[in-house]
């Protein structure tokens, strides 16, 4: 487990199942499909019903679900979910709280969705691209081996511009597109069907 920002906490499902799911004062992100979401939302199907108001988010209490996999294409990265994370990491984040961020191995997805919230809420990313700011998050997070997709997603939503064909984040204070429409994905919490 390494703390990427303060309060902020990226590590794997074991680390959560020994250690943090047993201590009060935790909000936690499960950035993975199994075995969380399924649970949260109840489900045997191998996805759930796609009307379903839960499909890509559940919010149980201090708890996130995910429908969240490795994808190796970055269109099944859905930004509802990857949105609803962030959103949540900030809205723990700013009340004080601490907040453990976790997928199967920590390797891709989790720290994935943490350089996302690095990216669009503090200032911890250098602002002057793509490849400098996975860089330096690689000095904070050394494990981030991201699978394709998420490699994709992310760099699709840093704001570059290559106009001229010299890539640069645009003049904006951070260094990935923010999309906050999604906080009703985290506050509305379970829905009867």
């Amino acid at each position: 487990m390494i703390e990427v920002h303060p309060g902020l906490f990226v590590g794997p499902q074991s680390e959560y199942e020994s250690r943090i799911r047993l201590e009060s004062g935790w909000a936690v992100v499960h950035a993975c499909k199994e075995p969380y979401h399924r649970q949260a939302v109840g489900y045997s199907a191998p996805e759930p019903d796609t009307n379903h108001p839960e499909f890509f988010v559940a919010r149980r209490g201090n708890r996130l679900c995910l429908n969240l996999t490795d994808a190796r294409d970055p269109a099944g990265i859905p930004d509802t979910a990857m949105d609803a994370a962030v959103a949540f990491i900030h809205e723990q984040l700013v009340a004080g709280g601490r907040v453990f961020l976790h997928c199967q191995m920590a390797m891709s997805r989790s720290p994935g969705i943490a350089m996302l919230y690095l990216g669009t809420h503090t200032d911890r990313l250098p602002h002057s691209g793509f490849d400098e700011a996975l860089s330096s998050f690689c000095k904070l997070y050394p494990p981030f081996s991201p699978r394709p997709g998420i490699l994709a997603f992310l760099r699709g939503r840093c704001k570059t511009s290559a106009t001229d064909g010299i890539p640069r984040v645009q003049s904006d204070q951070r260094i990935f597109n923010s999309n906050s429409g999604y906080s009703d994905a985290v506050n509305r919490g379970p829905r009867s069907l």
